[in-house]
């Protein structure tokens, strides 16, 4: 067994824990409340470049996904060069509310990060010395994972459902004007689902090293976690296949990648006892 830090955990109260763990949620929301002020001062950017950015017609993923579809013979849908629809606020302060809300998002996503480290610090003093030294890239690890999530959510899935649900009619007599909590709403479950989702080898990691998942569990349910894996997909993703099938094919990957995270700290936990044995 590694040496324990210094201070021991178990000499902290109840109560003292709760209070250390507010200092750090504290520091954390403190973190994004910043961020979020400074990208509250620039909406310019955040607004007409990032959040309105995936429904102009001239996006990059339209082009690619237009090259896509003309090389495999599908539909055309990708390569319309007119706007999707237009967007509206139909409550007095639902602009400044937009504002506020999308600003204190952007901070926590640009915060991630900062966000992790403060819980990290909370947890970290349970660990082993051993443990902590192993778990060193946690942080980095984990918060490359999440952005790439961010950026498949914004430029994979949120394209993919604004191009599908922006220009579905079920009549000529109605024509698509978006509410703008509504856009921004579809804009940030798809980014943030996605950054979450690509945080499944980090959650398994600890899952297997608490001894509660394994790579046999993993591979025996496999065909259900792709049913699950295709469910997914269809709740962030648009109703049809190609669609579900590019949203699905990461995830897929993902939960491989987590098999062989599992076996390797199995491994790496059986070498451990057979050198202290």
């Amino acid at each position: 067994m590694g040496k324990k830090n210094t201070v021991e955990p178990n000499e902290m109260s109840f109560l003292d824990h709760l209070e250390e763990l507010r200092w750090h949620l504290i520091r954390a929301t403190l973190a994004v409340v910043i961020i979020g002020s400074v990208a509250f001062c620039v909406p310019d950017f955040i607004f007409d470049t990032v959040i309105f950015g995936p429904k102009k017609p001239d996006f990059p993923t339209y082009d690619i996904f237009c090259k896509l579809s003309k090389m495999l013979g599908f539909s055309e849908a990708f390569c319309s060069d007119e706007p999707m629809f237009r967007i509206q606020s139909r409550v007095m302060a639902g602009q400044f509310s937009a504002h506020i809300w999308t600003s204190i998002w952007a901070g926590f996503i640009i915060g991630f990060p900062f966000i992790l480290y403060e819980m990290w610090k909370f947890i970290s003093p349970g660990l082993y010395e051993k443990e902590r030294r192993n778990s060193k890239g946690f942080i980095f690890i984990a918060s490359i994972l999440f952005f790439l999530g961010v950026l498949f959510g914004y430029y994979i899935v949120t394209p993919l459902s604004l191009n599908f649900l922006g220009r579905y009619s079920v009549s000529a007599e109605v024509f698509n004007d978006i509410d703008l909590a509504s856009y921004i709403s579809t804009v940030r479950a798809s980014v943030i689902a996605c950054g979450l989702i690509f945080e499944l080898p980090i959650i398994i990691f600890f899952l297997t090293k608490i001894g509660l998942v394994t790579p046999e569990i993993l591979k025996k349910y496999r065909k259900i976690s792709l049913v699950i894996v295709l469910i997914l997909s269809a709740v962030i993703t648009p109703p049809d296949v190609a669609s579900q099938i590019v949203v699905a094919v990461p995830i897929l990957i993902l939960y491989q990648v987590s098999i062989y995270i599992s076996g390797y700290v199995l491994r790496k936990e059986a070498k451990k006892l057979k050198k202290n044995a």
